[in-house]
């Protein structure tokens, strides 16, 4: 059941339409970190960094970790934006992370508080209809 969240964003692809609650959004977080630990695992193990000193398995280590980045953007933005409809914020609060030192603190803050009870502007609320997760994937 956890995993269904994990990867829900990722079958909501470029979807910045509607609400996410925290679960779906901090579970996918969690496998983007697993899946760019395991791609630094995956560097180590190619001799990206022996003796503490770069070589050729570093730059396959970072086209690896590039790669990720640039497959996992659009989604990771999306259920952000999200997570801010569901606080019935406006989804342009997403570019608060540019500013320097303090807006992924910001970010953070908001990443973590609860959404709006029942419908908003955008949408109705996602632990209402947490049931319907399972019909995404059938």
């Amino acid at each position: 059941m956890q995993m269904e969240y994990m990867f829900l964003p990722l079958r909501r692809y470029a979807d910045f339409s509607g609400r996410s609650r925290r679960k779906e959004y901090w579970m996918f977080f969690l496998g983007y970190m697993l899946a760019a630990f395991a791609v630094g695992i995956v560097g180590v193990l190619l001799g990206g960094f022996p003796n503490g000193e770069p070589s050729g398995g570093a730059s396959v280590l970072m086209i690896l970790l590039g790669l990720l980045v640039l497959l996992l953007i659009i989604p990771s933005l999306a259920v952000q934006v999200r997570r801010f409809h569901d606080q019935d914020k406006s989804g342009w609060f997403v570019l608060l992370n540019f500013i320097p030192y303090v807006g992924g603190i910001i970010v953070l803050v908001f990443m973590c508080l609860d959404g709006t009870r029942g419908e908003n502007r955008f949408g109705p609320d996602p632990k209402q209809t947490a049931a319907d997760v399972g019909d995404i994937f059938s």
